[in-house]
C-alpha cells in the first residue's frame, strides 16, 4: 500500500493545501536522492532516477551528472493526500550557499537532510543556520539507515548538541544496517515495513519485540511535547499520557513556532521512509496560509499583503535562467493573482514590463498556466530587466520586499578569450553568468585591464567558467585563483576636516565637513550624521554618504576594499550658491581617502573552518600540514572509526589541498570547508602580497 492512498492527480488551489518546501542538507546527505523518490511516490515520475548514473529529474544540468552533485538549485512539484507540494532541491556544496539562500528566501518550510553515520556535518549546520535567519520551520530527515555503522541515536544526539534544538523523534527503525526494513511511527503506533525491491509497504501492529522500546519512546515524546506545549501539558497532566490527535497538533504547532524539530527517518536510496515523510510534510509543514503577511516599503512608509488571491498582485523574483525556451524568471506569488499576458511593475525601478507566459516548472521540463496565485512558485516569460532579488507588483499598488542577501565573492581569477574574435562573445557570456548568479562579479582590473571573476570558491569558479565554454562555446583561459582580501581600520582619526573647493568659471563647487572615522567589530560600513542646525541638509548628508561609499572601493594598504567602520559626519558649512549633490560627494569621497591613509589600517583575509576526516595513522601528517598552512586546530574527535580533526584556515592556503590531502592519506581522507569570516593577516605574509 501507499500512506495517505494513491497519489492525486489534480491540485488544489486552496492555500491551506500547498507547501511549499525546500530539501537542506550537506553535500552526499542524499538530498536529491529523496526528491527523485518523492517524485516517483507522488505519481510525478514512473521511473526512479540514480545520481550515480546521471538520471535523477532535478540534477538535469551536465555538469551535475558529470560532477555527481547538485549545483543549482531546481523547482519541482508534485501532489500528495489533496495538497499541491511545490519543492526546491538546494546544493549541498559550501561554494553554492547562496542558491540555498535565495531559495530560502522565498520558502515556507523545509526538510533538513541528515546522513545516520555522519550526523550533523559543517554545511548541514550552515544551511541551519541560513534557514533560522529566514525562520523557516524544518523537520528533520536521518538518511543512510542502511549503511554500516548507521544509528538513529547518534545521528539525533549530535542534532541535539550541534543545532541546538530539542529533536521530537517519532519513528522508531526496525532493523539496523542492511537489516533495516522500516519504521515504527510513534504517534500512531503501527508499524511500516517496506517490502524488498519495491517502494511499496505493509502497515501493521507493532512487532512483539519492539513493543516495550517502542512504548517508552513514546512515552519519552509525550514527556517532550508536554514540557514545551501548554495544551499538552494541561492533556497530559490529566490523564498521564496523550491522545493522538493531541500529540499530532502539538507538534505541528511545535514545529510552526520553531520550538521544537519533528525527526524521521529511512533510507532513500532503497525506497524506505519517504511516504512517512510525505505525510509529515503535508501534517507539520506550513501552507501559506499559515504564513503571516509580507512586509514590504512602499513611498517609506511599511505595509503588509495578506496571502490572498484577491489582494493586489505581489511577487518576489528569486532566480534567473537563460534557457532555450527564453530568459526564465522564478517567482514566488506572495499575494494577489498574476495572469498570462498580464503588465507587471518592477517595484524598485519603477519600470512595467508584461509576462508573456506563465510556467509550471518541473526542473527542465516547463508547463503552460494561464495564472498564478498567492502561495504558487512559479516560473514566467517575457521579463527582461527583472534580476534575483526583484519586487515585482501590480501597477497600482507598488511594495518594495526585502531581496535575498548576497554571500560577498572571495575567490577571484583572470578570464580573457583565447582568440580576439571571441572577446566581445566572453563579456555577453560574463554578463549572463552574473545575472543569474548575484554571487559571481566580474569586473576589469584598472591596472592589468584583465576581466576579473569573483565567486565563493575554486568549485564555483570552475563551474563558472565550464558554463562559458559549454553553453557559450568561448575558449578561455584562466588565471591562477587568488583570495579576496579586504582592509579594515584598526584606529581612525576624530575631527578631520576637509574643504571641496573648485571654481574654474561658471558655477564653482563648495563643500566643507568633519568626519570622525572609528573601527567596527564586524565587516560591515555604517554612516551616521550629528550634524544640528542645518548646517548640512539631509540630501547633502546622503551625498556625503555615497561619497564615502565611493571611497571605500580602493584602500590605502593595497587598493583592496575597506570594510570594519563607522563614518560620522559631525559639522559641515555650505555656500548658498556653489554647494551642490555633486560638491558634497566629492567632499565625502577625497575626504575619507585622507582620513583613511591618516588612520591605521590593517589588511583582511577570508578564513574557513575545515573539517578533515582521516584514518587514526594519518592524523600526524595532517596536522603538520595544517600547521604549515597557517592553520589553527580547535577541535580532534573520533567518529566512525576515523580521526576528525577542526581547524580554522586562511582560504588563500587551501588552494590546491585535496590534492596534498590525498596524497598524505593514501586517498582515504576527505575534508569538507565553510565559511569563517575575516582575519587579521600576519605581517610577515602581508609584505609579499601584490597590490590589488
Amino acid at each position: 500500500m501507499r500512506a495517505n492512498g494513491r497519489p492525486l492527480n489534480t491540485t488544489s488551489t486552496s492555500l491551506t493545501a500547498v507547501r511549499n518546501l525546500g530539501i537542506l542538507a550537506h553535500v552526499d546527505a542524499g538530498k536529491t536522492t529523496i526528491t527523485e523518490r518523492i517524485l516517483f511516490a507522488t505519481g510525478a515520475i514512473h521511473k526512479r532516477g540514480e545520481v550515480h548514473h546521471g538520471t535523477t529529474v532535478t540534477d538535469y544540468d551536465p555538469q551535475e551528472r558529470d560532477r555527481g552533485i547538485t549545483i543549482f538549485a531546481a523547482a519541482v512539484s508534485c501532489a500528495w493526500g489533496g495538497h499541491h507540494v511545490n519543492l526546491i532541491d538546494t546544493p549541498g556544496h559550501v561554494d553554492f550557499s547562496d542558491e540555498v539562500e535565495r531559495s530560502l528566501r522565498v520558502l515556507d518550510g523545509a526538510v533538513a537532510v541528515f546522513d545516520a553515520v555522519a550526523g550533523v556535518e559543517p554545511q548541514s549546520e550552515t544551511v541551519w543556520r541560513q534557514a533560522d535567519r529566514h525562520g523557516v520551520p524544518r523537520i528533520a530527515f536521518v538518511n543512510k539507515l542502511d549503511r554500516a555503522g548507521a544509528d538513529l541515536d547518534t545521528a539525533v544526539a549530535s542534532i541535539r548538541r550541534r543545532l541546538d534544538v530539542v529533536p521530537l523523534v517519532v519513528q522508531l527503525p526496525i532493523g539496523q544496517e542492511d537489516d533495516f526494513t522500516g519504521v515504527v511511527d510513534l504517534v500512531t503506533m503501527r508499524a511500516l515495513r517496506w517490502r524488498t525491491g519495491s517502494a511499496d509497504f505493509d502497515s501493521g501492529p507493532v512487532p512483539e519485540p519492539l513493543r516495550e522500546e517502542a512504548g517508552r519512546r513514546r512515552r519519552l515524546l509525550e514527556e517532550t511535547v508536554a514540557e514545551l506545549h501548554a495544551e499538552a501539558l494541561e492533556e497530559f497532566c490529566a490523564d498521564s499520557a496523550l491522545s493522538d490527535g493531541t500529540l499530532a497538533r502539538a507538534l505541528r504547532e511545535l514545529t510552526l513556532w520553531g520550538d521544537g524539530v519533528v525527526v524521521l527517518c529511512g533510507s532513500a536510496y532503497r525506497n524506505r521512509g519517504i511516504e512517512p515523510l510525505l505525510d509529515a510534510v503535508v501534517a507539520y509543514l506550513p501552507a501559506p496560509a499559515d504564513m503571516p503577511p509580507v512586509r514590504g516599503t512602499a513611498d517609506g512608509a511599511e505595509q503588509e499583503r495578506a496571502p490572498d488571491p484577491a489582494e493586489p498582485f505581489t511577487a518576489l523574483a528569486f532566480k534567473v535562467t537563460a534557457t532555450a525556451t527564453g530568459r526564465l524568471t522564478y517567482l514566488r506569488v506572495y499575494a494577489g493573482t498574476l495572469r498570462k499576458g498580464a503588465t507587471v511593475l518592477d517595484a524598485a525601478t519603477g519600470r512595467t514590463e508584461r509576462v508573456g507566459r506563465i510556467l509550471r516548472v518541473q526542473a527542465d521540463r516547463h508547463e503552460d498556466r494561464e495564472e498564478a496565485v498567492a502561495g504558487d512558485i512559479v516560473a514566467v516569460i517575457g521579463l527582461k530587466s527583472a534580476r534575483a532579488g526583484t519586487t515585482l507588483c501590480a501597477p497600482g499598488a507598488p511594495l518594495v520586499l526585502e531581496p535575498p542577501t548576497v554571500a560577498e565573492p572571495v575567490v577571484s581569477v583572470a578570464v580573457e578569450a583565447r582568440g580576439n574574435a571571441d572577446t566581445g562573445r566572453l563579456a555577453t557570456a560574463l554578463a549572463r553568468l552574473a545575472e543569474e548568479d548575484p554571487s559571481l562579479v566580474v569586473r576589469s582590473d584598472p591596472e592589468s585591464g584583465q576581466t576579473v571573476l569573483s565567486g565563493l570558491g575554486e568549485l564555483h569558479l570552475e563551474v563558472a567558467v565550464e558554463k562559458i565554454r559549454r553553453g557559450h562555446g568561448v575558449d578561455v583561459v584562466v588565471g591562477r585563483p587568488q583570495v579576496s582580501y579586504r582592509e579594515t581600520v584598526v584606529r581612525g582619526v576624530t575631527g578631520l576636516v576637509h574643504r571641496h573647493v573648485k571654481q574654474d568659471g561658471g558655477a564653482g563647487q563648495f563643500a566643507h565637513i568633519v568626519l570622525d572615522v572609528e573601527p567596527l567589530e564586524e565587516p560591515a560600513f555604517e554612516f551616521r550624521s550629528t550634524v544640528v542646525g542645518g548646517r548640512v541638509p539631509q540630501e547633502y548628508a546622503r551625498a556625503v554618504e555615497a561619497g564615502c561609499r565611493d571611497a571605500l572601493v580602493a584602500g590605502p594598504l593595497g587598493g583592496y576594499p575597506v570594510t570594519g567602520l563607522r563614518v560620522t559626519l559631525t559639522d559641515g558649512a555650505t555656500h548658498s550658491e556653489d554647494s551642490s549633490e555633486m560638491a558634497f560627494r566629492a567632499a565625502g569621497r577625497f575626504g575619507l581617502r585622507e582620513a583613511l591613509r591618516l588612520s591605521t589600517v590593517e589588511l583582511l583575509e577570508p578564513v574557513v573552518e575545515v573539517t578533515v576526516s582521516v584514518p587514526e595513522d594519518g592524523v600526524g601528517g595532517v596536522l603538520g600540514d595544517l600547521a604549515a598552512r597557517r592553520g589553527r586546530v580547535s577541535g580532534q574527535a573520533t567518529e566512525a572509526g576515523s580521526a576528525v580533526i577542526t581547524a580554522t584556515v586562511p582560504l588563500a592556503e587551501l588552494f590546491g589541498y585535496a590534492s596534498r590531502l590525498r596524497g598524505r592519506t593514501q586517498g582515504r581522507g576527505v575534508f569538507t570547508t565553510r565559511p569563517a569570516g575575516l582575519a587579521p593577516v600576519p605581517a610577515s605574509v602581508a609584505g609579499g602580497l601584490p597590490a590589488r
